[in-house]
């Protein structure tokens, strides 16, 4: 059986304990056994070298390196890695290693929450986005800072919302990715502010995808 490691935590707007369980749930159905954790000493105490997939649930906060270098460590010899919104996106800021494993981070969500915007699938053919087709959202809007290496999977369309960044013009933000972190494989998904957006089937469907691609050995 397949092993799985959820933390979850920082900050609780985007109710990390309840979208956590979602998440739990979807590998649970793929028959993971799921541990989930709501301290970031486990990272310290526990092999992370066991687990096949560890799935990030914190938003912000502060990880130290006792912590961060043993996730690194893991991703690097084959843990798969994956998760969504601001618990992957938009966590430990001031981390920047943790962001180069990501591929990415959260800078902003121009108009707040109850943009209405599309998702765009623009690699149909990948396992990673099998069953979904373009859907609408209503919910924050993710602006990422995105590493240049990442595999682009779904986009959504910027300006949607008035901001400084409209004289810009048009950009195609990144939505789902995916990179390589030594021997692992990394996912990430910018939808799931709360956890009724997470409950959306092609978000459900998106990170069901996310796992099993991330998962160690596939």
């Amino acid at each position: 059986m397949k092993q799985a490691l959820i933390f979850q935590g920082g900050w609780d707007g985007h109710e990390p304990a309840e979208v956590a369980d979602i998440l739990a749930g979807i590998l649970k159905e793929e028959d993971f056994q799921v541990k989930v954790t709501d301290t970031l000493e486990t990272l310290e105490n526990d092999d992370l070298t066991t687990y096949d997939l560890i799935v990030p649930n914190w938003t912000q906060g502060t990880i130290t390196d006792e912590q961060l270098k043993p996730l690194l460590e893991a991703v690097r010899q084959g843990t798969g890695l994956a998760g969504l919104h601001g618990g992957l996106g938009d966590s430990f800021r001031m981390a920047t290693d943790y962001q180069f494993m990501t591929g990415g981070q959260w800078v902003a969500h121009p108009g707040d929450d109850g943009v209405t915007y599309t998702v765009r699938i623009t690699d149909e053919n990948h396992p990673l986005t099998e069953g979904v087709d373009d859907f609408e959202v209503v919910s924050e809007q993710y602006y990422m800072h995105v590493d240049p290496a990442v595999k682009v999977h779904a986009v959504t369309k910027f300006p949607e919302a008035e901001g400084p960044h409209e004289p810009n013009g048009e950009v195609d933000m990144p939505v789902v990715w995916s990179k390589k972190w030594g021997k692992g494989k990394v996912y990430y998904c910018s939808l799931g502010h709360v956890a009724e957006i997470v409950r959306m089937p092609e978000v459900m469907k998106l990170m069901k995808n996310g796992f099993l691609w991330a998962v160690r050995g596939q």
